[in-house]
């Protein structure tokens, strides 16, 4: 089916997993992210007649999430700093704790990510995203190679950071 054939809420339903991920690791506030990924919904309804196919759909839509997202982000650092909310409400499955285990590693993960310098946490979170390390290098105009690369020091500098703090 071609992009002019799909209708938006069809990519809304077959990417907005990916595009809800992309926007909750570059915004840690909740409702600053669920802003965030309607941003970007915005910017696909109004970037898919441009559509050319030079990239699947799937990296085009992860560009556009990607770019909104660091345009979000340098416009929130010209902010004043807030202070978070968390409205944590209770679990309604069977085994909280297992759940509270992997939010725990989820978070650390997802903050040590964040705290990747910008040249890395892209990479990084798009191929979180499953896209190739070929479709990353479309997404951010670099080879293939520099990819491989960024991601090969990604890891590093993240077992770093995360084994400091499973020490302190």
């Amino acid at each position: 089916m071609s992009v002019a054939q799909t209708t938006f809420e069809e990519i809304l339903r077959e990417h907005g997993a990916m595009i809800r991920r992309i926007a909750f690791s570059y915004e840690a506030v909740p409702q600053l992210a669920d802003e965030l990924v309607q941003e970007i919904y915005i910017a696909i309804w109004r970037a898919l007649p441009s559509f050319r196919g030079d990239a699947s759909l799937r990296t085009f839509l992860a560009r556009i999430a990607t770019n909104r997202a660091v345009t979000h982000v340098a416009r929130a650092m010209k902010m004043p700093p807030s202070v978070e909310l968390d409205g944590q409400l209770a679990s309604s499955t069977a085994s909280p704790e297992l759940q509270a285990i992997a939010r725990d590693r989820a978070t650390l993960l997802m903050t040590a990510v964040r705290r990747l310098p910008l040249t890395y946490r892209l990479p990084v979170m798009l191929v979180l995203e499953g896209l190739t390390f070929e479709e990353v290098g479309q997404v951010l105009g670099i080879t293939p190679n520099a990819v491989a690369v960024r991601m090969s020091r990604a890891k590093l500098l993240l077992k770093n950071s995360i084994g400091e703090n499973n020490h302190e």
